[in-house]
Formats: C-alpha cells, structure tokens, sequence
C-alpha cells in the first residue's frame, strides 16, 4: 500500500528542481513545498513580478531559488533558460512541467485563435521544456541519480466535459498542460530511453486555486491554472 505519510526535514537536499507555470496555483505551491524540502527550485513563467514574490517567500523561508522568467513557447529561451540553470546550480534533476493554458468554449464557437493558443502552450511548451531539460534528467539517471519528471495533465483528458470538445479531443488541445495528448506523451516518455532510471509521471488533477480561476465560466471539480 502506498504510504500517505507527509514528508519532512530535507529529503531533496541537493536536487535541482525546475518548476513551468510556477508564478500561481499550483506551481507556486509545488515550488514552495519542494524547497521546503530541500531542493534548490527554478520558477519559470512570464510574470517575472510574482516570480520574483516566489522567490522571495522561499528565501524568506531559508530555502534557494532563481526566477528567469521564460516565455516557455520560446523553444530558444527555454534552451536558454536551462543553460543558466546549469552554469548557476548544475543540472536540473526534477522538473515539473506544468505550465499551460484551459480556455473554454463550444466546438461550434470557433475560437480558432484560442485553439492555437492552447496548442502553443500545452503542447509546444510542454515539448520545449521536455527538449530542454530531458538531457538533464538522461545524465543523472545514467550515473544512478534520481531523476523525475512530471508532466501536469487535467481531469479532462479523462472525462467527457461540456465545451472541453477542443481542450480534450485529440484535434484540440489540453487545459491545464494537456489532455490526451499530454497523458499519451507521459505514457510513452516513461518507457523511453529503455535503460533509464528516471521516472515520468502524469497528474491529472481537478480544479485547484490560481488568477484564472474566477474568470472562467465553469462549474467546481473543473481544474484550471
């Protein structure tokens, strides 16, 4: 049986953590919570204000963390990023790749630009950030390290949702990282490279509290970011 047991003292001492989306909700938590627990956190977003808040909070707290703020559809920043990051602390050893976008509407609406929208940040950012620090993770686990990755889906890739006709089929794209496409890309990540003793995870939470919560005209139990 799984252990429920919450985790204390430093158990990540030494971990470089990377964490997209990090400037509300659920990255900023997770962020907080990781250097809570000892590693040293990269914040990425594009609100470099709140990221800079972030930092300050876990700092405040005793803990270590930088906050380039990174538009992650940039596959050139995020590359850019990444080799800061190196040069800064060393290689990032987890990443939490949950960066994305859940814009809502009937498949009738048309709202081709928020389509592309989604499909920019769920699926090509969540691809740069994997481009960029895969060889990250690869190197660590080839000398027996830890190495995790963790790619934030949404219930809806689960679940049949009213107006989640675009954020869930797979001409459509995810909110809140992705949906089938994310879970698929997770799923087959795990297996790849063969040898590897990395791990790849996909959560696939509900709602759960950011900026953009209150704005989106949806039911609770519906998760955004």
């Amino acid at each position: 049986m799984m252990s429920t047991a919450l985790l204390t003292g430093t158990p990540l001492a030494g971990r470089v953590a990377v964490v997209s989306g990090a400037s509300s909700g659920m990255g900023a938590v997770t962020a907080e919570r990781l250097a809570e627990l000892g590693a040293t956190v990269v914040v990425l977003a594009r609100r470099k204000e709140r990221l800079d808040s972030l930092v300050k909070n876990i700092e405040a707290a005793g803990g270590t963390a930088l906050a380039p703020a990174v538009d992650i559809t940039d596959r050139d920043a995020v590359q850019t990023t990444a080799d800061q990051v190196v040069e800064r602390f060393g290689k990032a050893d987890l990443v939490f790749n949950n960066a994305g976008v859940q814009l809502i509407s009937g498949i009738e609406e048309l709202k081709v630009d928020d389509w592309q929208r989604q499909i920019d940040l769920n699926i090509s950012g969540l691809m740069n950030v994997i481009a960029a620090f895969l060889p990250h993770l690869t190197d660590s686990a080839a000398q027996g390290k830890p190495a995790d990755l963790i790619n934030t889906s949404s219930i809806a890739a689960t679940r049949i949702l009213a107006k989640f006709s675009i954020i869930s089929s797979r001409l459509g794209v995810p909110a809140g990282q992705n949906t089938g496409q994310l879970s698929g890309v997770s799923k087959r990540s795990a297996s790849e490279p063969e040898d590897s003793s990395g791990h790849v995870d996909s959560p696939h939470p509900a709602s759960t509290a950011s900026s953009s919560l209150a704005a989106l005209p949806i039911e609770p139990g519906i998760r955004c970011r």
